[in-house]
């Protein structure tokens, strides 16, 4: 089954997909993941990619176009896939079709002002990548995993988040009218607890 995984930032398509992932057996294809990993090894397109994601806009469409493209050669994306964090426009919704079939797109529903809680109370592990919430902490900031002190992400500064929030509504939000009229649309909403979320995603994929 290859999946598309859209929603606003903060929505949970990470951790829906991770899920979904284990679930179903097969890869998690994180844009921004890819990104960020390049953005740390300082490879060409790291580099390219950081100068945009540090003030919260969108990675050129066909930098990010041609490395999901080779991503999906992959010998572990054979047998089905989910896509998280891309389309995210139009135009890479239109390019993706000219070399895969999508099955399904799952849309995570959650209001502006719940995505701005999560995401401001959000703390990253710079080691191991590994997220927390604040409201998870009891006041610590060190990741129990790796003892390394927990960084909030530029992509997760207030500023950041509102630019954020208005490039998916300006640019991503038409996708889902675009999958709507394809007839591919399936609405999962994300308000609930992880396990909540996750139960009505099996629930809507009929699974």
């Amino acid at each position: 089954m290859n999946i598309i995984m859209l929603g606003p930032p903060g929505s949970g398509k990470g951790t829906m997909a991770a899920l979904l992932s284990k679930k179903l057996a097969i890869p998690q294809i994180s844009t921004g993941d890819m990104l960020r990993a390049g953005m740390k090894e300082g490879t060409e397109l790291g580099r390219m990619a950081k100068g945009f994601v540090d003030k919260g806009e969108l990675v050129p469409d066909s930098v990010v176009i041609a490395m999901v493209e080779e991503r999906l050669k992959a010998q572990d994306a054979q047998n089905g896939y989910i896509l998280d964090g891309f389309p995210r426009t139009l135009e890479q919704a239109k390019a993706l079709e000219g070399f895969t079939k999508i099955d399904t797109v799952l849309d995570l529903e959650l209001a502006d002002e719940k995505i701005i809680d999560r995401l401001s109370g959000r703390r990253v592990c710079p080691d191991c990548s590994r997220t927390y919430h604040v409201s998870q902490l009891n006041g610590s900031t060190i990741c129990e995993k790796c003892r390394t002190k927990l960084v909030t992400r530029k992509d997760d500064e207030a500023e950041t988040i509102a630019n954020r929030l208005n490039v998916y509504h300006e640019q991503t939000e038409p996708l889902v009218e675009y999958y709507k009229e394809a007839k591919l649309l399936k609405n999962v909403k994300t308000d609930g607890s992880i396990e909540e979320n996750f139960s009505e995603m099996l629930k809507v994929l009929g699974i």
